[in-house]
């Protein structure tokens, strides 16, 4: 502001200085205010043209980064341009960090929505979106209840339910599935609330098959255990000729043995579950495995029914002999036996099994198909569960223990391979195992 006062100043001066020695001589001091007052002119017309020009600097979106003409005003701009930089600057960071933020939300795996004051959809992400089939340009500010017609969904919008978490269908759920959401309600702001949406329906399962696992389990192990209690409380109280005595310890020799079955049932699938996958160190000859799984179906009919027998055809597979499989020997065994004793298990006496063994494609496939009862379409997708029957009481009338397909898929997923079930009631079924083909090796390689 001094700088501009004795700007003028000079310019007054100047102009009285002027008017006094170049004006034609009228009157001494009129001449000089005259010359004052151009002097005073042309000072407010440059003063005008920087203040224009300032403003136009103003009004340009890009600012030089120095001012090469002199004033007042100039310093002014300069300043106000270096303040101006540094709030695009910041301006330009703060965007960077929003978008980061955004597209941190959207890589969320669960859903998030941002309600306004009166719930309608202000941003949404992609999951949201999927979960609750919201299209995110067309809802747009869109009340979340037109969208959510859940009348439970309704109330927790509304805070009118004890509960803090809310779990309802999606609206993806369909006849053969039926997927879960769990919602949550956090305020923030002046008013509005974040909506989180998370899918439970993995969770859900999962605790719905440990409930069954632990009900089967303490089902499965009470029943013989009822069974031994009784039959020693028998012996202890009764006096029992040797016949009956002998009877009775068949009996309980029955039960602790399917009790033992199961308690290795639940440790060879602990054991899958828990230990690292197979390595392809361990050769083992594929023939001798498929051989020795036959002989065991075959000694196993044969007890289960001495006197009509099984007609059981069995493919040894010759082209086995030069083929060894790499991997966990035991694992494989104990999916094949666990195959071949159902097929056993559930044909009738005097029906027909057959093993058989094809190559396809570089993979080997192993085939367990019997004639028994066949199963029900809607079984087919729950048989490799843990402890599900198709018929409880033929299952204990044959010794299973409910665990030998679960065994079997997991013994297929830890090795790469694939297990197929197909059955028709009253036919039979037929269940095949496929070895991939990096699990099968020739013996000469082996020997390298």
């Amino acid at each position: 502001m001094i700088a501009r006062a004795f700007g003028l100043l000079i310019c007054i001066a100047s102009g009285a200085w002027f008017g006094h020695a170049f004006l034609p001589i009228l009157f001494s001091s009129f001449n000089q205010a005259l010359g004052a007052s151009l002097g005073a002119l042309v000072w407010m017309i440059w003063d005008h043209i920087q203040i224009s020009r300032v403003w136009r600097q103003l009004l340009n979106e890009k600012l030089p980064q120095s001012i090469s003409w002199a004033g007042i005003w100039n310093e002014w701009l300069e300043k106000f341009s270096k303040e101006r930089r540094t709030f695009r600057q910041q301006l330009i960071q703060s965007n960077l960090r929003l978008q980061q933020f955004l597209s941190a939300i959207q890589a969320s795996p669960n859903g998030v929505i941002l309600l306004d004051l009166e719930s309608r959809i202000e941003w949404c992400n992609l999951m949201a979106a999927q979960q609750l089939g919201i299209d995110v340009t067309r809802d747009h500010m869109q009340h979340i209840a037109h969208l959510v017609r859940d009348p439970t969904f309704h109330l927790f919008l509304n805070d009118e339910l004890e509960s803090h978490e809310l779990v309802i269908d999606s609206r993806q759920t369909r006849v053969d599935f039926t997927q879960r959401i769990s919602f949550q309600i956090f305020p923030y702001g002046e008013g509005r609330r974040l909506l989180l949406s998370r899918d439970v329906t993995q969770i859900e399962q999962a605790e719905a098959m440990r409930r069954d696992f632990v009900a089967n389990v303490s089902h499965e192990i009470r029943t013989p255990l009822t069974v031994l209690a009784g039959f020693v409380e028998t012996l202890q109280n009764l006096k029992l000729d040797q016949a009956s005595q002998d009877e009775f310890l068949a009996l309980m020799a029955q039960q602790a043995k399917r009790m033992q079955t199961l308690v290795e049932d639940l440790l060879t699938l602990s054991k899958l579950e828990g230990s690292p996958l197979p390595g392809m160190q361990e050769l083992s000859p594929l023939q001798s495995i498929w051989e020795n799984c036959i002989h065991n179906a075959i000694s196993l009919s044969n007890t289960l029914y001495p006197e009509q027998k099984q007609i059981i055809d069995a493919d040894t597979a010759t082209f086995l002999q030069d083929l060894s499989f790499a991997g966990s020997s035991q694992e494989l065994i104990s999916a094949f036996d666990n195959l071949a004793s159902n097929a056993v298990r559930y044909t009738p006496p005097g029906g027909s099994i057959h093993f058989g063994c094809v190559a396809i494609e570089g993979r080997i496939e192993f085939i367990f198909q019997d004639s028994g009862p066949g199963i029900a379409v809607e079984h087919l997708p729950r048989l490799t569960e843990r402890f599900y029957r198709v018929d409880r009481s033929r299952s204990r009338e044959t010794g299973g223990t409910g665990l030998g397909l679960a065994i079997v898929k997991h013994v297929a997923q830890r090795l790469g391979g694939e297990l197929k079930i197909q059955s028709q009631l009253g036919v039979g079924s037929r269940f095949s195992f496929t070895l991939p083909q990096e699990r099968i090796k020739l013996e000469v390689e082996s020997e390298i």
